[in-house]
């Protein structure tokens, strides 16, 4: 029996090793895109952000808040506009992000103790852009009203140390956890591949049982005497297994090369992998035993596979998502990988909070093989 076994995988690694595209897609197109998402996201933390100040006042004060401008590093200012009306077209035209405008009378009203107030225009287009932009342009204004408050309780006789104290007497430490440098990079680029590569396993799965049952060589597979669910699972081994090598290189290169963060030990986080890559596989067997050609298993594979990553909440989270969106995702293998890689990779919070992942895992493949089973013994 297990020489049965070895020799069906044997086979079937050969016809997948022979079939240029699908070898290209398992074995190379996951770890082209991690270089190529590693590339993109090379600069790791946004910086720079090209700005715009208008100065309606042309004070002292003025400038000195444009000064706090030009000194925050995630800001560069690129151009000064002399109008409002300039101003808008730079950002229209996509020369500039963020547009300030300090206002007129603006070293009058601040010397004066009324304070003042600054329009900051930011092109929401480019929400990672967008977002960067108001927390920089936030940490400027809280900057330098701070250094105004100072000054002024200074001249009024006020020690440095207590005028320091009374305008920051309340503060707010941040300590971000589990990716303390809140690196973009860490985050995305990783999932962003995995994402790739579960496609990748979908669409090879879905040739599992229609690549066979609609070829020729099928014939002569039944004549050799080999039972169906011995020459099935023959197969599903060789796939699961190439699923697995396919990988492999992914996590080597992001946490051996790239240094992404990995809390959980690799055996933990490979494990949990094969039962995602089993689970894939019982879902692409079952498209793959109900459809009545290879092309249509394809394309329902991918149809399923490529919008599952966004909705497995690992992007967007899936609280924030209508309830039967949130409902109709948990019915993807995809949300439960993707929810307990988050949980391995950043966290590691131990084997009872990951189990109810690897169970309902489980549990899916169960279901898809059982089902195939079914739909295959129906149709020969």
């Amino acid at each position: 029996m297990l020489r049965k076994v070895f020799a069906v995988a044997a086979r079937e690694f050969q016809l997948i090793w022979r079939d240029n595209a699908l070898r290209r897609i398992l074995f190379f197109v996951s770890i082209l895109s991690l270089l190529l998402f590693f590339a993109v996201y090379n600069a790791q933390v946004l910086r720079g952000i090209p700005t715009a100040v208008l100065d309606l006042d042309g004070s002292p004060q003025s400038r000195e808040m444009q000064q706090s401008i030009e000194n925050c590093e995630d800001l560069k200012v690129v151009l000064y506009p002399t109008s409002y009306k300039e101003l808008c077209s730079i950002i229209e035209k996509g020369e500039a992000v963020v547009g300030i405008v300090i206002p007129e009378n603006f070293g009058r009203d601040v010397t004066a103790g009324k304070g003042s107030k600054i329009l900051s225009v930011i092109d929401g287009s480019n929400l990672i852009y967008a977002n960067n932009a108001v927390s920089a342009v936030l940490t400027v204004a809280r900057t330098h009203s701070a250094e105004l408050g100072v000054k002024t309780l200074i001249s009024k006789g006020v020690h440095y140390s207590r005028a320091q104290y009374a305008l920051m007497g309340i503060t707010f430490r941040d300590e971000p956890w589990f990716n303390p440098t809140l690196n973009y990079a860490f985050f995305v680029v990783l999932a962003m591949a995995l994402n790739i590569w579960q496609q990748c396993c979908t669409i090879t799965s879905t040739y599992n049982i229609i690549g066979e049952m609609g070829a020729e060589s099928w014939l002569q597979i039944k004549a050799l005497g080999v039972s169906k669910f011995l020459f099935f699972f023959s197969k599903s081994l060789a796939h699961i297994a190439g699923f697995m090598l396919a990988v492999i290189p992914l996590y080597i290169t992001a946490f051996g090369m790239y240094k992404v963060p990995l809390e959980c030990s690799p055996a933990q986080l490979m494990l949990f992998t094969f039962v995602f890559a089993v689970s894939v596989h019982s879902l692409g067997t079952l498209i793959s035993a109900l459809c009545s050609d290879s092309v249509n298993a394809v394309r329902i594979g991918m149809v399923i596979a490529l919008p599952s990553f966004i909705l497995s909440g690992y992007t967007w989270p899936l609280e924030a998502m209508p309830v039967f969106v949130q409902k109709a995702a948990k019915f993807f293998p995809q949300t439960w990988f993707f929810q307990g890689f988050s949980l391995l990779v950043f966290k590691d919070p131990g084997w009872e909070a990951l189990k109810p992942y690897i169970l309902i895992l489980v549990g899916m493949s169960c279901i898809f093989y059982l089902l195939s089973t079914a739909v295959v013994a129906v149709r020969s």
